[in-house]
């Protein structure tokens, strides 16, 4: 339990039904004044509802925070990220992960603005958030209290929020009445969901899970072809036309859908300890993360590319289990983005019914060299006899252990 001398706490709200309750519940229990945050992070809803719910439950106007992030949330977030083409076990793009440090670094810049003395989110004792939204607020405020209220009260079931919301006649909408067939978290990176009809991870998920991307089926007989232009790492341009982070985002999305790419069934896990089932879309960030890689195949030394990816799974891992705003991701992304400073030209796709294909790539820093890798003679310092050599030197401990073997055996 919190300390219940709390005056003022910020709540990371999005005008949804959990979140309201949770507002009424702040004010109820601690009888404290509450500061409302919102954030657009390309979550595609409308956010003005969030602010007429938040007025009708009491909030002061001047206490309602809204603030459109998408920029920031690219350019300062999913960008570096992707500069390390970060993928945690292997294959999730971490699309609700990399979101929660900006949402806790805003809670955290409201707070001290207002002067308030703690923080609220909705996160449940379960998962990952509630981690990554703490690490964050003491990682920006060591002495900031945090309310976390999904582990802190009794109401345990559906039919118990909604009797709490009718007794305080928070608006329940018809379609929140009955449990929800899965939750949804989305911004402009991904959408993903989870829960219920997508706990059993034998069964397919349903279609009608799916709101990012048509099925690959369903997709075009015509591939796609486009180009994407990068500069130190970073995507820039779309076919040519130069665009602001968000929006090349965006503009991948609409590409990434229309194609059916990005689709991604998975059983990770979670920080906490237990395996969970989630069905993921990043259309736009799939392409990204295939064109990325591409770049750097003929822009990166072998070395430097090598040690990107050893190092990778450890960044990927430390952006899962909330540790964004940490001296090692911090080190690492100086790391990474050192090796980016020539990461730059462009890559041509085929997207094709799920498929993001590579099918060229130029750079003015390329590091491949034709006429090193032709059959033919070339006008290069390569002698072929060489290999003989190096060869011979690269297998003077394999021949000592093997004569050892010899010799007893074995």
């Amino acid at each position: 339990m919190a300390d219940k001398h709390v005056k003022k706490v910020v709540l990371a709200y999005s005008g949804g039904l959990d979140t309201s309750i949770i507002l009424k519940w702040l004010q109820t229990t601690y009888n404290c004044e509450v500061v409302t945050f919102t954030a657009d992070l390309g979550q595609g809803e409308e956010l003005e509802p969030a602010r007429q719910k938040a007025l009708l439950l009491g909030i002061k106007p001047e206490n309602i925070h809204i603030e459109d992030l998408r920029e920031e949330f690219v350019r300062d977030y999913v960008f570096p990220m992707f500069r390390a083409n970060a993928a945690y076990e292997g294959v999730y793009l971490l699309g609700t992960s990399i979101a929660r440090p900006l949402i806790g670094k805003k809670l955290i810049e409201i707070a001290e603005k207002v002067g308030a003395d703690a923080v609220s989110h909705g996160a449940t004792g379960k998962g990952n958030d509630q981690v990554r939204f703490e690490l964050t607020a003491y990682a920006l405020k060591p002495d900031v209290v945090v309310i976390a209220p999904w582990r802190e009260w009794d109401l345990r079931s559906r039919e118990q929020l909604i009797a709490f919301a009718e007794q305080h006649q928070i608006p329940i909408a018809k379609d929140k009445r009955g449990e929800a067939p899965f939750s949804v978290d989305a911004n402009l990176l991904h959408a993903s969901s989870e829960g219920k009809v997508l706990e059993d991870p034998a069964q397919e998920v349903p279609d009608y899970v799916y709101s990012r991307t048509i099925s690959p089926e369903d997709a075009p007989d015509k591939p796609t072809y486009i180009t994407i232009d990068f500069a130190r790492g970073d995507a820039v341009a779309i076919d040519g036309e130069q665009l602001s982070p968000a929006t090349l985002l965006a503009k991948l999305n609409e590409l990434g859908r229309a194609n059916g790419i990005g689709r991604l069934d998975l059983v990770e896990n979670r920080y906490v300890g237990m395996k969970s089932r989630g069905m993921y879309e990043t259309p736009g960030g799939t392409i990204l993360h295939v064109a990325h890689r591409a770049i750097e195949s003929i822009t990166l030394d072998r070395g430097a590319a090598h040690l990107k990816d050893e190092i990778m799974p450890k960044y990927a891992e430390l952006i899962y289990n909330g540790f964004w705003f940490s001296p090692e991701r911090e080190m690492l992304q100086a790391l990474i983005d050192k090796s980016q400073e020539f990461v730059a030209g462009q890559v041509r796709l085929k997207l094709y019914k799920g498929g993001v294909h590579v099918v060229g790539r130029s750079s003015p820093y390329s590091l491949y060299d034709q006429d090193l890798v032709t059959f033919e003679e070339g006008a290069v310092a390569y002698d072929h006899r060489d290999a003989a050599g190096f060869i011979r030197l690269n297998a003077l401990r394999l021949r000592t252990l093997g004569q050892r073997k010899k010799k007893l055996g074995l």
